[in-house]
């Protein structure tokens, strides 16, 4: 069957410009990879992939990631494990 509809999506261009970079290491257009993510939602009946909400526990990790200067240092990786044994 002709491929015949056409598709227009707004993507950042430095993620569309790395997409485009490691398709071309696998030997695919975007239109090719696009064709093949198209047809996979239609044979799963859904997204090829799973999507999940964070639980509490990781959005607490993400809100202290965003603040560094709360997170502990240590000197070396001995400290480190025995801070994480406790």
């Amino acid at each position: 069957m002709p491929k015949t509809a056409v598709v227009t999506v707004r993507i950042e261009p430095k993620v569309k410009k790395e997409a485009e970079r490691v398709l071309k290491e696998l030997g695919l257009t975007a239109s090719q990879a696009i064709d093949i993510y198209y047809r996979q939602i239609a044979v799963q009946r859904g997204l090829p992939f799973e999507l999940k909400l964070p639980n509490p526990e990781t959005i607490a990790a993400i809100n202290e990631a965003k603040h560094p200067e709360n997170l502990p240092a240590f000197q070396d990786t001995d400290e480190l494990f025995d801070d994480l044994e406790s």
